[in-house]
């Protein structure tokens, strides 16, 4: 049913509603009943609404838990401590009911490690329009706040979003990309949302999920995977628990949005999440999914093709991309061309 058609619905409600209440009502019982007409009719409103356009319900917000964990495991590639970590905190997060603070997720490492990507992974198995949802905030720290000077006017900005949001709906979510270009400071606005308080002048926060991305610790991460390569160890022996204070330390005294801020001092970041750098063998899955996702055929000379287009650092060991998957796309989209030309020519 089109958009026409509740708002049709909507104008005759209101006429239905301003007719009952402008008569003077003769009798208590005809003015209850007329409330009570009312109160269903506009119940049954809402409900038909919720039908055509997002509300925070059943029909839109649609946690799907064991999807989020396989979209992990499938489609990203390289990072086996997020995949666990990611899928327990919004599982025991979301399962719930009565939960103690704001869910709050802070990931770190290089560029093209997959930090936006799980973020729209968690967008997608929660809300069923994805990133798009209404109640599914996007802050880039160089867009929405590009002036250091005016760290004061957005910290009251920032305040009345996510309480106005959250009042609309208590399960939204919060996305900071660019923590590094944060405005020192202003983050800790966000500290009485994710502290441990049943409400906040009749708001609760508890059921939101705040997700920070920073490309901080990113070096200090990247140091140890190489560490642990250079001793002939897997990466997947590296544990969460030994890159928790390698990125705390990190993410406290670097510059950027966390520097020396009251949500790492006071515990209130759940988790710290590093993403590892990409190698090239992770780098060519991605590049295998760009291929299937877009219908071209996959071959492994096309897709080492694609591989050595992509710069690999550190220094003469070339062991990690130095875009990570960031830059797959495009190049999977250049390649093709080429082939789309060569073929061209050749019926020519």
């Amino acid at each position: 049913m089109d958009m026409s058609v509740s708002i049709k619905v909507f104008f005759v409600l209101n006429i239905f509603l301003t007719v009952s209440w402008a008569f003077e009502p003769i009798t208590t019982g005809l003015a209850v009943g007329v409330g009570v007409t009312a109160s269903a009719l506009l119940a049954g409103f809402n409900h038909f609404k919720c039908n055509v356009v997002e509300c925070c319900d059943s029909n839109w917000f649609i946690p799907n838990i064991t999807g989020l964990r396989s979209s992990l495991q499938d489609r990203l590639h390289g990072q086996h401590l997020v995949v666990d970590t990611v899928a327990k905190a919004v599982k025991g997060h979301i399962r719930n009911k009565n939960p103690n603070k704001a869910l709050v997720l802070s990931f770190h490492g290089w560029t093209g490690g997959g930090k936006n990507f799980v973020s729209k992974m968690i967008a997608e198995n929660l809300f069923v329009k994805g990133m798009q949802s209404r109640h599914v905030h996007l802050f880039v720290a160089t867009l929405h706040f590009p002036h250091k000077d005016k760290v004061e006017t957005y910290k009251d900005q920032l305040r009345e979003w996510i309480k106005g949001n959250t009042s609309d709906c208590p399960h939204s979510i919060f996305v900071f990309d660019e923590m590094d270009k944060l405005p020192e400071g202003l983050l800790d606005a966000i500290k009485p949302y994710i502290d441990h308080y049943p409400e906040i002048n009749g708001v609760d926060y508890r059921k939101t999920i705040f997700i920070l991305l920073s490309n901080t610790a990113g070096n200090a991460i990247t140091q140890r995977a190489l560490q642990y390569w250079q001793e002939g160890k897997k990466r997947e022996e590296i544990s969460l628990k030994e890159m928790d204070e390698l990125i705390l330390q990190g993410a406290f005294n670097e510059k950027g949005g966390l520097w020396h801020s009251s949500l790492i001092e006071k515990n209130l970041i759940d988790v710290f999440i590093p993403f590892l750098p990409l190698e090239r063998q992770h780098v060519k899955l991605c590049i295998r999914d760009d291929f299937v996702a877009k219908g071209h055929t996959v071959t492994e000379e096309v897709v080492s093709k694609v591989a050595d287009e992509l710069q690999y650092g550190p220094g003469d060991l070339k062991l990690y991309s130095k875009s990570g998957c960031k830059r797959v796309s495009q190049k999977v989209d250049l390649i093709m061309e080429e082939v789309s030309q060569t073929i061209e020519e050749i019926k020519r």
